[in-house]
């Protein structure tokens, strides 16, 4: 398997058994799987989640507990709160933060997040931008997603590359090799491609 691929699967356990299943047994030699009970970690604990959970940890894969952060709008104490449900409830030892901003005026924000997350247990810290971000922000997360998108819009940039940037492409054929070391290519498209799996699990 591919230690470069970070997977975000956001399909419930009990619906998608075989394709969580997959996931597990190729965990070993992910960067990692996010995990997205309920658009964050829900509000209880789900058990098809803690025990899907404890499989990849068991698998000795990162687990990245999903939070969404509105681009800087959703306030610092629900974020945490759900960084904080992610480590109780399904042992997450990272953290996926989504909707990321990119301009610098927000840095003093994402500063106090992430001394939050890392108080929190998050070993791994992923910020999702979705594109380039202003440069304050690398010194913050180990990991930042400086694109997300389609590959017909991929295909036609010409993106910055880094050891600790990760591209996320969706709509993608199969013989799809982002440029940066850490990635994932589905072929989903539309609202909810991040329902499929990457090509190199599935």
């Amino acid at each position: 398997m591919n230690p470069s691929l970070l997977v975000p699967f956001y399909e419930h356990p009990a619906d998608r058994p075989a394709e969580w299943a997959a996931v597990v047994a190729a965990a070993p030699g992910l960067y990692g799987v996010v995990l997205n009970p309920a658009s964050g970690a829900g509000h209880a604990a789900d058990p098809a989640f803690t025990a899907v959970a404890a499989r990849l940890r068991a698998a000795g894969t990162r687990v990245l507990g999903y939070a969404d952060t509105d681009y800087g709008r959703r306030p610092h104490a629900e974020v945490v709160a759900d960084l904080v449900r992610h480590r109780d409830w399904y042992g997450a030892d990272g953290a996926f933060l989504d909707q990321v901003p990119t301009a610098p005026e927000a840095l003093p924000h994402y500063r106090r997040l992430t001394v939050a997350a890392r108080a929190s247990g998050a070993r791994t810290l992923v910020f999702n931008h979705g594109t380039h971000p202003a440069p304050g922000y690398e010194a913050l997360a180990d990991l930042l997603v400086t694109f997300e998108g389609p590959w017909d819009a991929y295909r036609a940039l010409d993106l910055p590359v880094a050891d600790h940037y990760c591209h996320l492409v969706y709509g993608a054929p199969p013989e799809v090799l982002p440029r940066t070391p850490v990635h994932c290519v589905v072929p989903g498209a539309g609202a909810h491609p991040w329902g499929t799996l990457p090509y190199a699990v599935g």
